[in-house]
């Protein structure tokens, strides 16, 4: 063995060692894009599983949809790390025999087992293990040759070299990543599609401020998932299966789902986890079928008369069977087929209750004998269950007559928002704001808007009042574990509203 080499790890083993583990996630990343077949995604999908509750419900909280580029920062980093080690051991292998070869061919093949195991597919796995088995003889070179180490000037030129690399992959991997099979496809609306769209489009109130319309576009919809990587399924290899305590196992096709009554509904999905007055409230046109034409062919015999949703991503939700026979299988989404985001090709809409619970990427429906918690509920959070009713302020201007223009959005689920009220006096007193017409529909926002004389400086508070006349909560509560409450206000001013 070369007497020069030191039995410790060096510096220059250690460069060589990131850089090929950074290299080696970006060829998985060429290949693979950003999808579920990339190295990252199932570490991802690891680090989500095994994050406490606690941290989860502070990250939603304090940090917000940010939170996720902590997780997946994460992952990157311990999938570098994992290529970064199957380096080390060829290197340390090309050092104890003082040939680069075994040390090579060895840092290739674990790179290539790990890559598999990970993400089990050997061809792509391939895409990683060659640029780890790279930058694993460029840095063995000198054991060859001990007499002439060039190991940190070979440093530098193999850092350019893996910053050009990752470039590149970059660029393939942008090319390879899709946003699934309905994102970038745009079919024909048909008419009732349309004509609920119209609809929504003429009770919309004329806002001189900017809030979102009846109807969210793709782009607004807000998107809330448990891990970075989206399933990516094709409608031709979908099933449902209705299984566990049953009279009769049902399994339905894609083809099969969609040749069943169809309706067009409007549904409103909100958070649990967003802020008092946050943006994570959207509606659309849905499209779809009742999910209890299944469950009576099933014929539920759990005593718990409950039943567990899963999806293709490994989450899960229990409703209980009387809330789920209201529910709404969707395929579409304002008259297109549903985007990957948004749970392509089937999700689940339960009118009334947390967008969490509505499941995407819809893959089982077990029915129990005992109530289980699902996935939120085992970190925490309160699970199924009506929304909290809320009134937004989204919005305020100067209007052109010199008045002050608040706006927002009311929701409060099944019950529906019968009136929007406004302080602006901090809740000395209350006026009736004025409402969008409804919806058709059982689960659905509406607008609302006000005018008043402007002080300096005075603060709006609004509420909703909702169908069965119930006041919204005054006290205020976080997200966690049940949904933000209490009154939204803002200190609105002239000068505020007049640069709005």
């Amino acid at each position: 063995m070369p007497t020069n080499i030191r039995d410790s790890v060096s510096w220059s083993e250690i460069v060589f060692a990131v850089l090929a583990g950074v290299t080696g996630v970006a060829g998985s990343y060429a290949v693979a894009g950003y999808t579920r077949e990339f190295i990252v995604a199932p570490i991802d999908a690891l680090v989500v599983r095994l994050t406490p509750g606690p941290i989860v419900a502070f990250v939603i909280q304090n940090v917000g949809e940010r939170g996720h580029l902590l997780h997946i920062a994460l992952s990157f980093t311990i999938a570098i790390g994992v290529l970064a080690g199957t380096a080390i051991v060829g290197l340390l292998v090309a050092r104890r025999f003082g040939h680069p070869t075994a040390g090579v061919l060895l840092a290739a093949v674990l790179a290539w087992g790990v890559t598999t195991a990970i993400a089990t597919e050997p061809t792509l796995a391939l895409a990683a293990a060659g640029p780890v088995a790279v930058f694993t003889a460029v840095g063995s070179a000198p054991f060859s040759s001990p007499d002439h180490d060039q190991s940190r000037r070979s440093a530098l030129v193999s850092a350019a070299g893996a910053l050009t690399f990752v470039g590149v992959s970059i660029g393939l991997g942008r090319l390879m990543t899709t946003g699934g099979p309905a994102s970038d496809e745009r079919e024909p609306i048909d008419e009732e599609v349309s004509t609920l769209m119209q609809e929504a489009e003429r009770k919309s109130l004329d806002v001189d401020g900017d809030i979102p319309g009846l109807v969210s576009t793709f782009e607004e919809f807000y998107n809330v998932d448990i891990a970075e990587f989206d399933p990516d399924l094709s409608a031709d290899g979908w099933s449902l299966t209705v299984t566990g305590e049953v009279g009769t196992d049902v399994t339905v096709s894609f083809d099969e789902l969609t040749d069943m009554p169809t309706e067009r509904r409007f549904e409103t999905l909100r958070c649990v986890g967003e802020s008092l007055n946050g943006h994570k409230l959207d509606n659309a046109v849905w499209t779809g079928t009742p999910i209890k034409p299944l469950l009576e062919e099933a014929d539920p015999e759990g005593e718990c008369r409950c039943a567990m949703l899963r999806a293709e991503d490994d989450y899960f939700v229990q409703f209980p069977i009387e809330a789920l026979e209201d529910g709404f299988l969707a395929w579409g989404m304002n008259g297109q087929a549903l985007p990957q985001s948004h749970g392509h090709p089937v999700r689940v809409l339960v009118p009334g209750h947390w967008g969490e619970t509505n499941v995407k990427w819809l893959a089982e429906i077990e029915l129990l004998d005992e109530a289980m918690d699902g996935y939120w509920e085992r970190r925490g959070w309160h699970g199924t269950g009506p929304v909290n009713t809320v009134a937004k302020l989204w919005s305020e201007s100067m209007l052109d007559d010199g008045q002050i223009e608040v706006a927002g959005h009311a929701y409060a689920g099944t019950r529906g928002v019968d009136t929007v009220e406004v302080s602006v006096d901090g809740g000395d007193t209350w006026r009736d704001a004025e409402l969008s017409e409804p919806l058709p529909g059982e689960d659905v926002w509406r607008q609302w808007r006000f005018e008043f004389e402007p002080r300096a400086s005075q603060e709006v508070v609004v509420r909703a009042i909702d169908g069965d006349g119930t006041v919204q909560a005054e006290e205020r509560s976080e997200a966690f574990p049940s949904g933000a409450t209490g009154w939204v206000s803002k200190t609105v001013n002239m000068m505020d509203a007049s640069s709005s």
